[in-house]
This record gives C-alpha cells, structure tokens and sequence, in this order.
C-alpha cells in the first residue's frame, strides 16, 4: 500500500486528504484497525521517533503519550514506586511489575493525565497484554507499534466499539534524508533532523559541579529526545525514568519553563498522603477524579471542598491541602533534571527550576548570558552541560 485516504486533513473542511509516498514505494505501516487521520498520522509518527530513539539511547523500552503533535510525557520501563501506581492508577492492574512495557506507558499516561485524555500512543516494542489492559480502559484515539501480541489486539480491537486505531510500523523503517513539507502553496525543503542524543552529548559540563551520575544523565537524555519531538519553543522536565512536565509551544522561554514547573510540580503532590487517600464518592469516573484531583490541588480547591460541592465529590470531606504544606513538600524535591531545546537566555529560569527541584540540566548554550546562567545554576550547586545543538521543532 503506497498511499491511505484520509475523511479530511486537520480540519473538516479539509479535503481531499491521504498520506503517501511520493517515490511510489510501499507505506512502512500497516492499519490494523480503524481509520486514524490526519493529525493521528502526525501524532504516530512523531511519537514513534522519540520512542525508537529513547530505546536506541538507553537501551530500554520506551512509550509517550502524545496530544496535538507534542508528548504529554515519555519514559521507560522501570518499575513504579506504590504511590506513582496509586496516582496513576494502575494500583490494580495484575502483572504490572512483570511488564517493562506496560510499567513505560503506565508512567506516561499517568505524568499528565488531564493532558493525555484522548491521547495517541507510541510503544517502542511488541504491545503486550497486560500494557493493552492498561490502554483499554483510558480514552485514547489510537496506538503504533511495531508488533501486537495475540491477546493485545483481542483487547485493543474492543475498544471504541471495535473502531481503536491500531497501527503497525516497521522497525527497519528509515525515511529519506531530505524532507519536505508545503505551506501556503510553496514547497520547504530542509535534511531531516537525525542528530543523535547520547550521553556523548552531555560531556561538556560547565558549572563547578560536574557529577552527573547514570540515572540522571538517562533522565536527561529522556527529556531531550522528548523534546526533539515537541512543539517549540519548549522545556522539558524529568525524573525516575519519565518527563514529569513538558512546557510546549510557548513563545517566551521562561512561559516554557514555569508551565513545564507547574506540571512536574502536579506530578510531585499527586503523590501525596493526602492525595493518595482522597475517598471519591461513588459513580466518579476516572476522568472526572483527575479533574478533582487538579482543582484540589489549585487555588481553587474550595469548588470540590465546599457544602454542597463535596458531598458530589467525595464520600468523605477531605482536609484542604493548603498553599504552606504544599510548598514544603515540594521544598524537599530534588534531582530532578531539565533539558531546553534552545539556550537559557536569562538566569530566571534556572531560579524557577531551582524552586521545583532541579539539580541536573541539558541545554545547547551559546547566549550572550551564559555567565549569568552558569552562575545561577553554580549558586544551587547544579551540574549543567551545555549540548551545543538546537532542537527546534515545528
């Protein structure tokens, strides 16, 4: 199959629409099931690069959750804490711990989950049962990988009453060296972006403090691939194998890092006594419990806490989780790592990142403030490697 019809491109009104490819050759995919569109084939196939790529980097199995062409999260298979399961909500599922795969999508899907609602996903190998049992019970437009176990299709073909999009790719896939895309009517052309991210990269360390152990430099290489893959400008938090907050598409760089904060800051206090042990009233979904969570969580708590409001909520009145026990928790945060696409052009967002508890950081440097930034991570005993390389993506 060279070329697949689409119902309309981005939007409705959008037609006639089809992927294809332009020497004739054969698609590198099967669709196993459904019809996935345009933006789904946008979405699969960016997410299969960042999930190829962080396995060929770290040597584990990877999977994103994905939402308008950027990731909500990526990570890798390692095992989850009993808290991270409980605020992800896998807890329950059977064979998790026996599961790399499923452990690297239970993390994923749970980083974000308000963001993932509706989500693409990408699996860097054979989707197995027990990662399809976790899939089959969130909301999600569809999945690529590059194999599907018996069992696993069973269970994803049920979803959306039988119409889940399911794609297969081919592993050995590797795509031209110069890529093309039109806008406006007028052709750009540009090589594509196969810059390799390894520990390599993260050899020019340039603060004071230059021990950057194992663990973290694959938190690192994990944020970084994950931003090759999102949409600029943009930052990108992680920690434990995962990108715990990704700031997407924002026009100023410090934009990019408070809402990449703000969402690794969520990830933290998801785990929380407090959290863990909300009691939900009966009948709340598991939708409607992550927007419970999130307003709980806010400055405006008191829409879920309040007489009236609560009793719909929770079966027991919970005890506020007020602004000072939340920055106390989050105080005592620390090693988490950042990556940046493109350089820090003021200290600020090393401050800000500071206050949510990094201690590792990746970015290409090159700014005309490199000093201030140096200093500023030098002042919070930070070890920061400057890449060198850009990874603007749009």
């Amino acid at each position: 199959m060279n070329e697949f019809q689409l119902k309309y491109g981005c939007n409705p009104n959008q037609k006639p629409a089809r992927i294809f490819m332009a020497d004739g050759g054969d698609l590198p995919v099967e669709i196993v099931n459904g019809r996935p569109g345009y933006i789904n084939f946008l979405d699969a196939f960016n997410s299969w690069q960042l999930v190829k790529e962080v396995k060929e980097a770290t040597g584990m199995c990877a999977a994103t959750s994905f939402k308008h062409v950027s990731p909500t999260s990526a990570a890798v298979g390692k095992p989850l804490s009993d808290a991270l399961k409980k605020s992800c909500f896998v807890d329950d599922i059977a064979g998790l711990d026996d599961s790399p795969l499923a452990c690297a999508y239970a993390r994923a899907r749970g980083t974000d989950r308000m963001s993932s609602f509706g989500d693409w996903i990408a699996l860097s190998d054979e989707c197995d049962e027990v990662t399809a049992t976790i899939i089959a019970r969130e909301v999600s437009d569809g999945i690529i990988a590059p194999a599907y176990s018996p069992k696993a299709l069973e269970i994803l073909k049920q979803k959306r009453k039988g119409g889940y999009n399911i794609v297969k790719i081919d592993p050995s896939y590797v795509p031209a060296e110069i890529e093309r895309k039109q806008v406006f009517g007028i052709t750009f052309e540009q090589g594509r972006n196969n810059f390799k991210i390894d520990r390599a990269l993260l050899g020019n360390i340039v603060t004071k403090n230059k021990e950057l152990p194992t663990e973290k430099a694959i938190d690192l290489i994990i944020s970084l691939i994950t931003l090759k893959y999102t949409q600029s400008n943009s930052v990108c938090f992680a920690a434990d194998g995962q990108a715990i907050g990704v700031g997407a598409g924002q026009q100023s760089r410090i934009h990019c890092t408070r809402l990449a904060a703000q969402k690794a800051d969520l990830w933290h206090l998801r785990q929380h006594e407090k959290v863990l042990s909300l009691k939900f009233a009966d009948g709340v979904g598991r939708p409607e419990k992550n927007n419970i969570i999130d307003i709980y969580l806010s400055d405006d708590a008191d829409e879920v806490l309040a007489e009236g409001a609560w009793q719909k909520n929770f079966a027991v009145r919970p005890a506020p989780f007020t602004r000072e026990e939340k920055a106390e928790y989050l105080a005592g945060i620390t090693g988490v790592s950042l990556g940046s696409d493109a350089f820090f052009p003021f200290s600020d967002n090393i401050e800000r990142a500071f206050k949510s508890g990094v201690s590792y950081v990746a970015e290409p440097g090159g700014s005309v403030r490199d000093d201030l930034v140096i200093e500023a991570a030098d002042s919070h005993n930070m070890v920061m490697a400057f890449t060198g390389m850009r990874l603007f993506h749009h």
